[in-house]
């Protein structure tokens, strides 16, 4: 089931995700973020959800990813960054780099 967690909550957790694991970064109302975090949910797929409005650190992240932009979802897959994935390419990338998670 998914892991959702608050940065701050559960540090180690939110590191274990950073290394080897999904990571979404969101923020409130947006409905990319909304439809993909329900699809991730519904897929089972283990992940950690960060806000970034309440991490500056995750947002100053997604700029360094996202040209400059607080573009969200971004998402990363064992460290790997994508910026606003399909689901697709959100499962291809954990076959990749995260094959641990899929069962």
């Amino acid at each position: 089931m998914a892991e959702d967690k608050e940065v701050g909550t559960d540090q180690e957790g939110t590191a274990r995700a950073l290394e080897d694991g999904v990571v979404v970064y969101w923020r409130p109302g947006c409905m990319f973020c909304v439809h993909l975090r329900f699809r991730l949910r519904r897929a089972k797929l283990e992940h950690t959800e960060v806000n970034i409005r309440q991490d500056p650190e995750a947002a100053a992240f997604v700029r360094s990813v996202a040209d400059g932009n607080e573009t969200v979802p971004t998402v990363t897959v064992a460290g790997k960054a994508m910026v606003n994935p399909s689901m697709k390419q959100l499962r291809e990338a954990v076959a990749a780099h995260a094959p641990h998670l899929l069962t």
